[in-house]
């Protein structure tokens, strides 16, 4: 029963993940505790929780695993720098005294780390050091419920590698192919998000959300796809690519793209963050996205060429494209699909867990073939009804707590229904980047202005940002046409054509935000522009609560379905904490609040009006 403490830190997403014997006893973003939304801080708050989730003292654990090898980034970015000389200059006088004065000395950046955590005895740690395409293969494969599997790895960069095809057996996983710097899809993909005016490592879910707004019949979209083929990228059979440098600028300058020479390209200045979104925007995420769905095709045919497995495991960033998965899905190229809820680096901490579990240790895996070992991705605090009243007394809020939970879903399905809009915190916080209905913003499907208020005036962000449905996992194919369970929301399905309205004929002619309010279903808020949906299948054995929720929905409104949103504003993180919540809920114009088995309705708090007291001012993502 090996006690194993995974941290990924230092670049973005930081995270802790503890396994013993190899079960997932905890795991959490740094994020959610400093409220730093992607920190790259050593993850202090969230080995100090899974420690204490797991009633463990430092010196008690077998190993504490780092997600990479620091010494081989290093390697590949003197690397970088001496084949292009001289140019990088500047990107290389900002970069190296970093390294050499933190980065390069990362043991004691780690156990200075550890002391803010509690006191160890240095000499009984053993810290192992994983490559990051290994920690991403591990944090798919073994939480899967397969004993045999191809495994698909893609993302911007580890220390060399971009994107592996590999082969888990067992405990152990070979790694049969690697895609090398500086030639990258995740990079590639980056490059396009910082083109159109989004943030990197941050906003390529805002470029895949832009993507369907996009005309695919249009000769701009042809044109604009034949162009990145014919200068930006050559795409093999296998899914391996080339990216033609004379474009970017990543290796070598401090930004991802040359502006100039991408103006030229494609006739027109780079977006500027927040500036109006035009058709020829749309049109060249929706380029950039086929291209992409295009790449991790060939990739998947290949792995499964190579490894002959009916299953596939996927991770890294790039495996974060529910767009691209589903389309994946789509093909059947394989009979069963896992892809890691924390498919970024964040995952990479309980990959590199589970890398020393089975592969160091010799630990024995058990698997059932139908059940993954992600507990929902529930793997996050919870806090007790003392700490929520403490809350409560705090700040002086009013609530009426419920002894009966299914009286209180009877209620609050009865907001919903009536257009009122829930913050939904109960147990353990989610794993990962998505709210799966442990810290959510709820709402109903069924109403065609949801999009809009959710947007607009709860969550404080761009307009045409898609919102997915939760739906009870007994009734998804009356609503959706999954080909698999999707409880991690990492896949996009179409939604039924007995639910689609009729588009209007000069429906791809019309202005961006017309095109928005169309109406296209009778779950208009959840139904995306190319009649998809993100989809999150909820199953009463894995989350009773929230099922049980969307089933007095049913019950009241005949629809198994709400939408759902992670429990945040712009530039925030989801939030962890009673209090958390409760601010988001008062800055916002949220109706009611559930924190476990206490409700909150705006109108009754002290001072509900005034927003601007409880707001706190996020870095805009």
């Amino acid at each position: 029963m090996k006690k194993i403490l995974g941290i990924s830190a230092f670049y973005h997403d930081s995270a802790a993940a503890l396994t013993v014997g190899g079960k997932i006893i905890a795991a959490a973003q740094e994020e959610r505790f400093t409220r730093i939304k992607h920190t790259p801080d050593f993850p202090t708050n969230a080995i100090r929780y899974c420690l204490e989730e797991a009633g463990l003292e430092i010196n008690e654990l077998d190993a504490i695993v780092f997600y990479e090898k620091p010494l081989l980034k290093f390697e590949r970015l003197l690397e970088t720098y001496y084949a292009l000389a001289p140019k990088g200059l500047a990107s290389f006088l900002k970069a190296i005294p970093v390294w050499l004065n933190e980065k390069i000395f990362l043991k004691k950046f780690i156990f200075d780390g550890l002391k803010e955590v509690g006191n160890y005895d240095k000499k009984k740690i053993k810290l192992l050091f994983p490559e990051h395409h290994l920690s991403h293969a591990a944090s798919a494969f073994f939480p899967s419920p397969y004993k045999n599997a191809a495994i698909l790895t893609i993302d911007g960069v580890g220390e060399w590698c971009t994107a592996t095809i590999g082969l888990g057996e067992g405990n152990k996983i070979s790694i049969y192919k690697e895609l090398n710097f500086p030639h990258s899809v995740g990079l590639l993909y980056s490059a396009f998000t910082y083109y159109l005016g989004f943030t990197v490592n941050s906003g390529e879910y805002k470029l895949m959300g832009l993507a369907p707004y996009g005309n695919p019949e249009s000769w701009q979209t042809k044109k604009f796809i034949a162009i990145i083929k014919a200068n930006l990228v050559d795409i093999k059979d296998d899914g391996s690519i080339w990216l033609n440098q004379y474009y970017f600028n990543y290796t070598t300058g401090l930004r991802m793209v040359n502006d100039k020479k991408w103006e030229k390209l494609f006739g027109f200045h780079r977006r500027e963050p927040e500036a109006e979104i035009e058709p020829h925007h749309c049109n060249l995420a929706m380029a950039i996205q086929k291209i992409t769905e295009e790449i991790v095709l060939k990739m998947a045919k290949e792995a499964k060429r190579i490894t002959g497995s009916e299953n596939l495991c996927m991770a890294g960033g790039v495996a974060l494209n529910c767009v691209s998965n589903g389309n994946l899905l789509k093909e059947k190229i394989f009979k069963n699909i896992f892809i890691q809820p924390a498919a970024g680096d964040a995952g990479g901490a309980l990959g590199a867990a589970f890398v020393a579990g089975y592969m160091y240790f010799d630990d024995e895996r058990i698997v059932d073939e139908i059940h993954d070992q992600m507990s929902g991705a529930y793997l996050g605090p919870e806090y007790s009804e003392k700490k929520i009243e403490q809350m409560n007394r705090k700040v002086m809020a009013v609530c009426k707590k419920f002894s009966d939970f299914s009286t209180l879903t009877e209620h609050i399905a009865s907001e919903i229904a009536e257009g009122n809009v829930v913050g939904w915190f109960q147990g353990r916080m989610e794993f990962g980047p998505r709210a799966l209905g442990n810290r959510s913003i709820l709402g109903d499907a069924r109403n065609p202005e949801m999009q809009k208020k959710l947007n607009l005036k709860i969550k404080y962000r761009e307009g045409f940002r898609p919102f997915a449905p939760s739906v009870l996992s007994e009734y998804a194919q009356e609503y959706f046409e999954p080909e698999t369970d999707s409880p991690y929301m990492l896949i996009v399905a179409p939604v039924n054509e007995n639910r689609r309205e009729k588009l209007p004929d000069n429906y791809h002619d019309l202005p961006f935000w017309e095109k928005l309010y169309c109406k296209r279903s009778d779950i208009q808020s959840v139904t995306h522009l190319d009649f998809s949906a993100r989809i999150q299948t909820v199953h009463k054995e894995t989350n009773p609560k929230y099922w049980q929720l969307i089933n007095a929905f049913k019950r009241q409104t005949g629809y198994s379905l709400l939408v759902n949103t992670s429990f945040n504003v712009r530039g925030e993180p989801i939030v962890c904490t009673p209090h958390d919540a409760y601010r988001c809920f008062m800055s916002t114009e949220m109706d009611y609040l559930v924190i476990n088995d206490f409700v909150y309705c705006k109108t009754g708090q002290p001072d509900w009006q005034n927003k601007d007291k409880w707001k706190v001012q996020f870095e805009m993502d």
